[in-house]
């Protein structure tokens, strides 16, 4: 069986940030690791959940709506998988998740999809958590300037 790509990078040498996976023809597929793999902390399902309910309703509201493929969780719970057309690439892609981000800490309003009629477990969101979070891995990109793939973390 060949190992999926995800299992090739060497979970120890990666740490919160943001990585490109894997790139299938137009597609690339973007690592956003918002907790240190293996280390011990990881985020809870509530705060993934709305997470992934902020962030997918404000990529798929930015400019670059009609190039996201995907946005969702990890199963491992350190963080999430962007896909995106490869049309959109690096500093698009940095600035773009540093939007999204800002706009989830800043958001007033109700979560997103937070209806029964909307979500399949509607009542596992909260909005604070995921503001917290949004928050602490935007200080973290704030010091990235470029996007590194697999093979440069595995290089280290």
């Amino acid at each position: 069986m060949e190992k999926i790509k995800s299992f090739q990078v060497d979970h120890r040498k990666l740490d919160k940030g943001i990585y490109i996976s894997r790139i299938d023809g137009d597609i690339v597929t973007y690592d956003l690791r918002f907790c240190k793999p293996n280390s011990g902390t990881v985020l809870d399902n509530v705060t993934m959940h709305t997470i992934e309910h902020m962030l997918a309703t404000f990529l798929r509201n930015s400019e670059f709506k009609d190039d996201i493929i995907y946005f969702g969780p990890m199963g491992c719970q350190t963080g999430f998988y962007l896909l995106v057309r490869g049309s959109v690439m690096g500093n698009d892609v940095l600035a773009l998740v540093k939007t999204v981000l800002k706009q989830t800490t800043e958001h007033t309003g109700e979560v997103f999809g937070a209806s029964e009629i909307e979500c399949g477990n509607y009542r596992t969101l909260e909005l604070e958590s995921a503001k917290r979070a949004c928050g602490e891995y935007l200080e973290i990109l704030n010091g990235v300037n470029d996007i590194v793939d697999y093979n440069y973390v595995n290089s280290r």
